[in-house]
């Protein structure tokens, strides 16, 4: 028997003429102690599907048919339908016989609550626990979330923690009243490879040893093949497929699985062939391992470089943020940095641009010393090199119009007229394969992806030579992802710009670099041509960084098994 059984479940947004239907009649069944993954792309209805299981749609949106029944206890054995029963009822369950992990503990936690607090109030809400007694079944909780020193955290504020610890608190606030099922809206997403599998293993670890089913939302097909038991693929509101891991990745039925499939890096194998047009000579083991501790040497000749950083050095209260990296970007070409949060990826690049003084070191670009510039010559060196942000939405002015914020760096320099401004957005509309109406909308009224085609396309108004990429998809699906990728190789073919790539993402970074520099604590702990880091990577931390891909190991072992 289901503990969670879906039929037929329809929701809405808006009313009357101006509704849409965001799903439609879907189902699905959650057995007891199985883990069932939803996949699909940003407005497939995954995440809708979630609210409505635990009623926690937004007010726009309206349950117009279909049931959602969670399975009855000995003291209620008939069950309960989720959609038509009370707020009461509902409240009396979610928290207690369902658990959520949110995507995002940034917002989802309480800035000015303690820990502790948080994790204590489902047991004081369902009155399981009270005062001191609540506050220590908190602190065990965190304990078994693995957070270190679980009595100090409890003191302290969300802020004080790191993502990952943000995100096992989360999960100790949906277990802590342990529930018989547990929603996890993509609990991962945000984290590195390397911390979402540590964490991820520690979930597997805590429903097993509670028999507890779990429904999870993912656009990352690499964690469903890993971590469920059933994969359901959904799209426009529709399930379209759904079954074992082996049979909806090994044997897709549906075109749109298999066009899943083919865009997700993470299930690539990634020691297999680099893509030629991409591909670089490897550099040789000598030149790109360290030895008796030292960073890495970088290829000899550096005749068409266009930005060569040396020795940059940068502290932080006291917390050396780089150490000594060595950074050199060819024209034309990509150099990608990789690593987890904290290993100096994104201060090297804000010191390559000069966005941060480095207390150490220098910066060539096109031949020039720009260490130390200021006044004029900073800003004529801020025109030829540019930046696209981790999160688009962030990045781009809410009140503006697309075309006003494409426009905007030709305004800032003074570049042209007005009319001709709009001209050159217009053009660069075309360019990033946007709609020329897409210029008088706002960013809120695109999607995630085209946000982001807009923000290349501000990066490319003032003809760069330079462009930074800090994690530009990595809050992005997988087919929209592969989009950007592909649209960046295009542009970089067509233009002859530059881009220094920072990722922590190996797989992602086999389909749009040259040569990588895998960075640790702040230093270059390798380098090399991409197709030679990821055939021999010779530095553990990298070996880390590969087997933590999601779908790596399943996909390898297939391929094992055929060969």
């Amino acid at each position: 028997m289901s503990l969670l059984s879906i039929r037929d479940l329809t929701v809405a947004y808006g009313h009357g003429r101006h509704a849409r239907t965001a799903l439609h009649g879907v189902s699905l069944d959650v057995g007891r102690g199985e883990r069932v993954a939803i996949v699909g792309e940003s407005g497939s209805g995954k995440s809708t599907t979630a609210h409505a299981v635990l009623r926690l749609l937004p007010a726009a949106a309206e349950l117009t048919g279909g049931t959602v029944r969670l399975a009855g206890t000995a003291a209620g054995p008939a069950g309960l339908d989720l959609v038509t029963a009370s707020d009461a009822e509902v409240r009396s369950v979610r928290g207690l016989r369902i658990g959520f992990v949110p995507q995002d503990p940034t917002v989802s936690l309480n800035p000015v609550t303690r820990i502790g607090t948080q994790v204590a109030e489902v047991l004081e809400i369902h009155g399981i626990a009270t005062g001191a007694e609540a506050h220590e079944r908190a602190v065990e909780e965190l304990r078994r979330a693995g957070i270190d020193r679980p009595d100090l955290r409890a003191r302290q504020y969300p802020h004080e923690l790191s993502g990952g610890m943000r995100q096992r608190v989360l999960i100790a606030i949906a277990l802590i009243g342990d529930p018989e099922l547990l929603v996890a809206d993509e609990p991962t997403s945000a984290l590195d490879v390397t911390v979402q599998r540590t964490i991820l293993d520690h979930l597997d670890r805590l429903v097993a040893e509670r028999g507890t089913s779990v429904l999870f939302i993912t656009h990352d097909l690499g964690v469903a093949a890993d971590r469920a038991d059933r994969i359901v693929v959904m799209s426009e509101g529709r399930i379209v497929e759904q079954g074992t891991p082996a049979e909806v990745l090994g044997a897709p039925r549906e075109p749109y699985t298999r066009a899943l499939i083919a865009a997700a890096p993470s299930l690539d194998d990634v020691t297999g062939a680099v893509d030629a047009r991409r591909a670089v000579t490897a550099t040789s083991v000598e030149d790109r391992s360290p030895a008796d501790g030292a960073a890495p040497r970088l290829p000899s000749d550096s005749g068409e470089a266009l930005v060569v950083a040396t020795g940059l050095r940068k502290s932080f209260a006291r917390v050396t943020a780089v150490d000594g990296v060595d950074v050199t970007v060819p024209r034309g070409r990509t150099l990608a940095l990789v690593g987890e949060s904290g290993s100096g990826k994104s201060t090297t690049a804000r010191l390559v641009l000069g966005l941060e003084r480095a207390d150490a070191g220098a910066v060539r670009f096109d031949g020039d010393d720009v260490t130390d510039a200021r006044g004029g010559r900073l800003r004529a060196y801020r025109r030829r090199a540019q930046i696209v942000q981790q999160n688009p939405y962030a990045a781009l002015h809410p009140r503006l119009s697309v075309g006003s914020i494409i426009a905007d760096p030709l305004a800032a320099f003074g570049v042209g007229t007005r009319r001709s401004r709009a001209a050159r957005a217009a053009e660069l509309l075309d360019l990033v394969a946007l709609p020329a109406s897409a210029a008088r909308r706002r960013p809120s009224e695109l999607s995630g992806g085209q946000r982001q085609r807009v923000a290349i396309a501000r990066a490319l108004a003032l003809d760069p030579s330079f462009i930074v990429l800090d994690e530009p998809v990595s809050a992005l699906d997988v087919s929209v992802q592969a989009q950007i990728l592909e649209l960046l190789a295009t542009l970089q073919d067509a233009l002859g710009v530059s881009y220094l790539f920072i990722s922590h993402d190996l797989a992602v970074v086999r389909r749009i670099a040259h040569e990588v520099s895998v960075l640790r604590g702040g230093r270059v702990v390798e380098h090399g041509g991409v197709a030679a880091v990821l055939h021999h990577p010779q530095h553990e931390y990298t070996r880390a960084l590969l087997d933590a891909i999601p779908g790596r190991s399943r996909h390898l072992a297939t391929s094992e098994g055929v060969s």
